[in-house]
This record gives C-alpha cells, sequence and structure tokens, in this order.
C-alpha cells in the first residue's frame, strides 16, 4: 500500500523501538498486520500500542487471516479511521 484514501503510507517504517507495518506521518497512523505469532504476545503488542500512542500515533491493528479474508471489511474499517482522525 503505498497510497490508501489520498493519503501516502510508508511500509515498514522505523518509529522509537519499533517498525510498524504501514505509517501514514500526515495522519499519525500506524497500521499493524498481526499473524499468527501475534496471539501469544498481546502484552507485548498493548504496550507497543501504548508507547506509540503516548507518541500521538493512533494505530489500527488487523489480523492476517482479516487480511485474507475480508480485504473489503479491513478498507471500510480503515476509510472509517481516517475520517475520524481527519476531521
Amino acid at each position: 500500500m503505498r497510497h490508501f484514501a489520498e493519503y501516502k503510507f510508508l511500509r515498514l517504517k522505523p518509529i522509537a523501538n519499533f517498525i510498524v507495518d504501514f505509517y501514514c506521518a500526515e495522519l499519525r497512523l500506524a497500521i499493524e498486520i498481526d499473524g499468527d505469532s501475534h496471539a501469544e504476545s498481546v502484552e507485548y503488542d498493548a504496550g507497543r500500542t501504548g508507547v506509540l500512542n503516548a507518541l500521538g500515533i493512533s494505530v489500527a491493528r488487523y489480523t492476517n487471516d482479516e487480511v485474507m479474508t475480508n480485504l473489503e471489511g479491513v478498507y471500510d474499517d480503515l476509510l472509517r479511521r481516517i475520517l475520524l482522525i481527519s476531521r
């Protein structure tokens, strides 16, 4: 994803001590696509989200399964989030 809803997203963007899957600087929005291994790291992911939120960055998380089986739903949710942030 390079552009979505007219916003530019960078892939694998380093922020703090993390690398987020996608990041839009204009929206201050990180998108994380979580694989099966993330089921075992719920606390780590919550801490990571907390650090990013403290930096003023919103985090949208989707599972690999959601992306593979419901991409339209992921896009709809992401567009809703973008509209809320950009107001």
